[in-house]
């Protein structure tokens, strides 16, 4: 009887053990929860008609929340720290001074960890502001289990204004 009751309950916790583990792991998988990722990047801006084309360095903040492997959400924030001139419409001049670009992007994970973001956006700037349309291309590459590397490119597309390319690498935290 005693050996039977040490069978039972070896058993049992066998049974216990796997299961936490199988809904650690679903938890895992699912990929649901907030993300977070500091990004340095570079926008490529084309100058129509100005002296060469302009490459401004930039710094972002990705917050995202995952509703689960495949779909997310996200509130990508970038500044662009130089002030610069462009050409809008091939015929009037804008200076552009630090402008904050703020996108909500929706976030789909097309597999092997790379995500495609859409999704409209406005760029703040004390002279003139534009709302703007964002499509993006992401790969997360996961360090471990919390920490994973993001090369990124996206196009902005600015309405009644001019356009732009980024790419950029971020390091970014699950929770």
């Amino acid at each position: 009887m005693k050996k039977l009751s040490l069978f039972i309950l070896f058993a049992l916790l066998a049974i216990t053990n796997l299961v936490a583990q199988e809904h650690n792991n679903e938890e895992h998988i699912s990929g649901k929860g907030f993300r977070i990722a500091a990004v340095l990047g570079h926008t490529y801006i084309n100058s129509n008609g100005m002296d060469g084309n302009l490459y401004i360095p930039s710094w972002g903040l990705d917050i995202d929340y995952w509703f689960n492997h495949k779909w997310g959400i996200g509130l990508h924030n970038d500044i662009e720290i130089e002030n610069f001139v462009v050409e809008r419409n091939d015929t009037e001049i804008i200076q552009r001074e630090n402008p904050l670009v703020f996108t909500l992007d929706a976030l789909y994970e097309i597999g092997n960890g790379f995500v495609i973001s859409l999704g409209p956006g406005i760029e703040l700037e004390k002279n003139e502001s534009f709302f703007l349309a964002r499509i993006g291309l992401e790969y997360e590459y996961d360090i471990n289990k919390n920490l994973y590397l993001m090369p990124t490119i996206f196009h902005d597309q600015r309405f009644d204004g001019f356009s732009t390319t980024s790419i950029g690498l971020g390091l970014g935290h699950k929770f």
